[in-house]
């Protein structure tokens, strides 16, 4: 896991590190699906059967909104298209930020908190250089030593 749900006065916020810019996109999602899921939810998910396929969304103007266009996909997914992502692999071109994707029939999943949107809220999507460092936001979110990308998504309940 290398993401963390960050203290926020009434929504709930997500930062994630990775050692890539689609690392970091993978650990924010995969964040953000574990942040809707009830407890039983988590502990079942790994016996459904799963599907594959390819989604994609076009590349905005800059890399924060083409993570945002992203989440609001994988949430479009999971409520209109019954598709709950449960793993994923991001790659990116020219065009577009597309995913080979696992996913289960979204009925089979046991949800406990439902995003209303993906706010650009103190949205953060940056590369930090070798030897710099982010700091961490208490409790419990550590401080991050770059090289590697950070993201942070404060999504609304």
């Amino acid at each position: 896991m290398s993401w963390w749900i960050m203290p926020t006065t009434a929504d709930v916020g997500l930062r994630a590190f990775g050692n890539s810019l689609e690392s970091v996109i993978k650990e924010t999602t995969l964040g953000m699906q574990s942040i809707l899921l009830s407890e039983m939810g988590a502990q079942n998910i790994g016996s459904l059967t799963r599907k594959t396929g390819q989604w994609s969304v076009s590349i905005a103007n800059s890399s924060d909104n083409t993570m945002v266009a992203w989440l609001e996909e994988v949430l479009y997914q999971g409520e209109v298209e019954g598709r709950w992502l449960v793993d994923l692999q991001v790659m990116f071109d020219d065009e577009e930020l597309s995913a080979q994707v696992s996913y289960v029939d979204s009925d089979d999943v046991e949800r406990e908190v439902e995003i209303k949107a993906v706010t650009r809220h103190e949205l953060m999507l940056t590369e930090v250089e070798h030897g710099a460092q982010l700091l961490g936001v208490e409790p419990n979110i550590p401080t991050f030593e770059g090289p590697g990308w950070v993201s942070q998504v404060i999504f609304d309940i």
